[in-house]
């Protein structure tokens, strides 16, 4: 239990919006946001003072399509040495700890202008001396590596679809998957999840038959998720979750022996999937939490709505239990993890949540349009 005035070490008004989840490096928190008109990196330290600021662009749009989405939406990442940033005008950014630019080059002018509704949200993933990410808007459909270092191009590869209208447009984040021997860069929208080497960026599987029903506005926002050997893939509006064995290659349709399981309906449609002993829960946007059994894909429960309003933020695992945040009505609900349904304790704050939550040295932190929130047992 914890609310603004129990068993929290400190809470910090931000300088402006944003939905980036907050990332954490020893004793340093850093996120993205609105810094006036511009779009800023904020350095806050864990006793909860503002340490430093950057500019990384020039505008800052706080509205996109009605109130779903902003420029500062994208998660930072960063290595201990640097952190690297994505920002919604299209501006890669790294800067050192001490907050100075080392390089930054805009997305849209080397790759082409963006046209995607909802604005950009996908969240570049670093691994070794690389950056991935994926651009899967009308504007093109690309998967691409960087160097960290530089921020040059390492390769580019054109992801085919036959998706139309807003089927074309995805939102989701690149992951990696250990398929078999080999890793795989996982890239999920437009119809189709695909698996790229990381030498190349070569597709090497792709899965289909996730928009079975060949609609135009299956628009796809969740990301996947790996565990072990399990790759669960959501696609949006309550439809088609599946899980992905061992071996995937090659064109993989539904009722493939590649594929673990598949159900036709209970995708979320932002949150992405979380992935914890077996057990696979899917946060419904409309508050209502599913959970499955991993291995067989296998519905153990579908809840009542845990609070009302919209859910945005994906859940998150930490110490036994499943934490999940309301997107308007700012209730963090604690559920015991488990395949039973048991509410531990519903949380109300006054602020407005699409930030999943972050867990680090015994502390939640929950960022929200107005504020950061540092949680702790005792306020610690």
């Amino acid at each position: 239990s914890f609310s603004p005035t129990k068993n929290i070490a400190w809470t910090l008004k931000l300088p402006g919006k944003g939905s980036s989840t907050p990332i954490t490096w020893g004793e340093r928190i850093f996120l993205t946001g609105a810094e006036g008109k511009d779009v800023a990196l904020w350095c806050i330290s864990t006793e909860g003072k503002l340490l430093w600021k950057s500019k990384i662009a020039g505008t800052f749009r706080s509205v996109i399509r009605k109130d779903e989405g902003n420029d500062a939406s994208a998660t930072p990442s960063t290595d201990g040495k640097h952190i690297f940033v994505y920002v919604g005008s299209g501006d890669m950014a790294s800067f050192d700890f001490d907050g100075k630019e080392i390089w930054k080059f805009n997305a849209q002018e080397r790759y082409g202008k963006f046209s995607i509704q909802h604005g950009m949200h996908i969240t570049p993933l670093l691994h070794g001396d690389h950056l991935y990410f994926a651009l899967l808007t009308n504007g093109g459909h690309w998967v691409v590596a960087l160097d960290k270092a530089t921020g040059k191009e390492v390769w580019k590869v054109e992801r085919p679809t036959d998706a139309m209208d807003e089927s074309r447009e995805a939102y989701t984040s690149p992951v990696l998957w250990k398929n078999g021997q080999e890793l795989n860069l996982v890239v999920l929208g437009c119809d189709y999840t695909t698996g790229h080497r990381l030498s190349d960026g070569k597709e090497v599987w792709r899965l289909g038959d996730l928009n079975p029903k060949n609609s135009g506005a299956h628009r796809i926002i969740a990301s996947p998720v790996a565990s072990g050997e399990s790759l669960v893939v959501p696609t949006c509006r309550g439809e088609v979750v599946v899980a992905l064995k061992q071996g995937a290659t090659g064109t993989i349709k539904a009722g493939s022996k590649l594929e673990q399981w598949r159900n036709k309906s209970g995708s979320p449609d932002v949150p992405s999937p979380l992935i914890y002993n077996g057990l696979v829960y899917l946060q419904r946007e409309n508050g209502v939490m599913i959970c499955l059994d991993l291995k067989t894909g296998k519905q153990l429960y579908a809840s009542e709505r845990l609070s009302e309003g919209r859910y945005r933020a994906s859940p998150i695992y930490a110490d036994g239990k499943i934490y999940t945040i309301g997107r308007d009505s700012g209730v963090v609900t604690v559920l015991k993890a488990g395949p039973k349904f048991e509410v531990l304790a519903s949380n109300r704050f006054n602020d407005a949540f699409t930030a999943s939550a972050a867990v680090s040295g015994g502390r939640i932190y929950l960022r929200g349009f107005e504020a950061l929130y540092a949680i702790s047992e005792g306020g610690k």
